[in-house]
């Protein structure tokens, strides 16, 4: 079943990435690598963009406006070249009180990083007075 965001509702699809799939603790999330992305003459994107992807991908999973990042356990597996396209599959793997365990892989042609999202809902928005 497919639902809408509640969060990150202004995220750009240009440098974080655009909802794909949504449903009850799943998101999927794409990205196109583009030049202003590249680091070197051997046009390879920086690995933040994965790491991006990937936490958005979290963040979608959960769905919640006020959820925030609080930890990461990632795995750089393969370099990603400008001119591929990125796509991030998130999981809610354990949900206990505010906290939420995502799992996530952001694949090209292959599996290019893998990780573990340690999510909180807080009560009201982080930036909230």
């Amino acid at each position: 079943m497919s639902m809408q965001s509640n969060t990150h509702l202004q995220a750009s699809p240009q440098w974080v990435g655009e909802v794909v799939e949504l449903a009850s603790g799943k998101a999927v999330a794409r990205l196109e690598t583009r030049r202003e992305m590249v680091v070197d003459e051997h046009s390879l994107v920086h690995g933040s963009f994965a790491f991006g992807l990937a936490d958005y991908a979290a963040m979608l999973a959960v769905n919640d406006p006020n959820v925030v990042l609080g930890a990461a356990e990632t795995r750089f597996l393969a370099p990603v070249k400008c001119g591929e396209t990125m796509l991030a599959c998130a999981t809610v793997v354990e949900d206990k009180g505010k906290k939420r365990i995502v799992s996530c892989s952001v694949s090209t042609d292959r599996i290019v990083f893998e990780g573990t999202f340690t999510c909180f809902v807080l009560e009201k928005h982080v930036l909230a007075g």
